[in-house]
C-alpha cells in the first residue's frame, strides 16, 4: 500500500514539469480540483509552484452527479465545469492551469473557453504521484512525438496488423491528429502528464477492418489485463460485432450495451505509445484506485485504440474504452512506423 504522504521527491517531480511549463515568478496559476480529487496531488501541486514563486491560487468545484447508466472511468471529459461560468472565468484569467479533476478536461467541452485568451493547460492525470515521480517527461520526447505527428498528417492511410488476426484500416484525410511530450510551454496549448504518445481522431466513414484483442491486452476502462481474445468488427467507424468467449467479451458486451447508444460503439481515436519508460506490466503493480492507467497507454510500441467521443466527427458519448493492443505493426502508407510492437529505429 502506498502512503498518501507529501515526499519532498514528489515536489521536485511536480516543479520539473511546470519548470518544463515554464512557469514564471510571480505567474498566476490556476489549481482545478474537485471535491472527490486525489487531495495529495492538490496539495503537492500548491508547493510545487510555491518553490518556483508562483502564485498559485485555487479553483475546487463539487464533484457533479452521476448521471451514466454505468460507472464511468477514464474519459479525459470532465463534467466537473459543467455550468460553472464563474470558474471557467478564473482559470482563463490565469497564465497556467493545472488540472487536477478526476476524469481531466482534455475532450471537455469547456476546455476551447479556458485556453482561448492563451491560458495554457497541464492536465495531471488521477495517478499516484509514485507513478508521475518515475515518468517525467524527457527534454529529447518533444522531438520524437512530433516527427510522429509529422508522419501521421503526410499519411492518406493508416494500416493495423498483427499475428492475432488484426486487420484495421484507417483513412487519414481529414483525421486530426496531436502528439502529447508531457508540457506545456505556448501560450494556448495543452498537455497532460503522463505522456508521450500520439493520437489521431478520424473523419467519419474512415474506418474498418478487424481488431482482435489478443490475452495480455488492455481494456483500461476496466483496469484488466484481457485472458481470453476478443475479436471487434468495424465498419465505417463503428463495431459491428463482438466475439469471443469468456469474461472479456462478455463485460465488453454489457458495458456497451448499457449506454443504449450507438454512439459508444464508434471508433474515437488510434495511435501508439512512445515512452520509453512506461511500463506494460505497471497495472499490476497498483491497487485499481491508485491508478489512471495513463502509463500503460504510452508503453513504447502499443496501439492504442478507443471507442466512444470523436467531435471531429461528429460523435458525443460518455461510453469510452482506451485499449493498448500489443505486438502490432502500424504503417502509414506502407512504410511501418511500429513493427510487431517495437517503434521504428527513427522514432526510439
Amino acid at each position: 500500500m502506498l502512503a498518501d504522504r507529501i515526499e519532498g521527491k514528489w515536489i521536485d517531480a511536480f516543479a520539473a514539469v511546470f519548470t518544463l511549463c515554464k512557469v514564471a515568478p510571480g505567474e498566476s496559476v490556476a489549481i482545478l480540483s474537485e471535491t472527490q480529487s486525489r487531495a495529495l496531488n492538490v496539495h503537492i501541486a500548491e508547493l510545487a509552484l510555491q518553490r518556483l514563486g508562483a502564485r498559485p491560487f485555487h479553483v475546487v468545484v463539487p464533484t457533479p452527479p452521476q448521471d451514466a447508466p454505468v460507472p464511468v472511468r477514464s474519459t479525459g471529459a470532465s463534467a466537473a465545469l459543467t455550468g460553472q461560468d464563474a470558474a471557467i472565468a478564473a482559470l482563463a484569467a490565469s497564465g497556467l492551469v493545472v488540472d487536477l479533476t478526476v476524469e481531466g478536461l482534455l475532450h471537455a467541452p469547456e476546455l476551447p473557453r479556458i485556453i482561448a485568451g492563451g491560458a495554457r493547460m497541464l492536465m495531471i492525470s488521477n495517478e499516484h504521484p509514485d507513478a508521475l515521480e518515475r515518468l517525467l517527461p524527457q527534454p529529447r520526447d518533444k522531438d520524437r512525438v512530433r516527427e510522429a505527428v509529422s508522419r501521421i498528417r503526410a499519411a492518406t492511410e493508416m494500416t493495423v496488423t498483427s499475428a492475432a488476426g488484426t486487420d484495421l484500416k484507417v483513412a487519414m484525410k481529414g483525421a486530426s491528429t496531436v502528439g502529447v511530450w508531457g508540457w506545456c510551454d505556448r501560450p494556448g496549448s495543452v498537455a497532460h502528464w503522463p505522456a508521450g504518445l500520439v493520437v489521431s481522431f478520424p473523419a467519419a466513414h474512415s474506418v474498418n477492418g478487424t481488431l482482435v484483442l489478443d490475452a495480455g491486452d488492455i481494456n483500461l476502462t476496466f483496469k484488466r489485463y484481457l485472458e481470453r481474445p476478443v475479436r471487434l468488427t468495424i465498419v465505417d467507424d463503428y463495431v459491428t460485432e463482438i466475439e469471443g468467449e469468456g469474461t472479456d467479451a462478455e463485460l465488453t458486451r454489457r458495458y456497451l450495451a448499457a449506454w443504449g447508444d450507438k454512439e459508444a460503439y464508434a471508433v474515437a481515436h488510434v495511435g501508439f505509445g512512445m515512452n520509453a519508460g512506461a511500463r506494460y506490466e505497471a497495472l499490476t503493480m497498483y491497487d485499481q484506485r491508485e491508478t489512471n492507467g495513463t502509463e500503460v497507454r504510452a508503453y513504447s510500441g502499443n496501439f492504442l485504440f478507443s471507442t466512444g467521443a470523436n467531435e471531429f466527427a461528429g460523435r458525443f458519448t460518455k461510453g469510452h474504452f482506451d485499449i493498448p493492443v500489443r505486438g502490432c505493426t502500424i504503417a502509414l502508407d506502407g512504410e511501418p512506423v511500429v513493427m510487431d510492437g517495437e517503434l521504428i529505429e527513427a522514432l526510439r
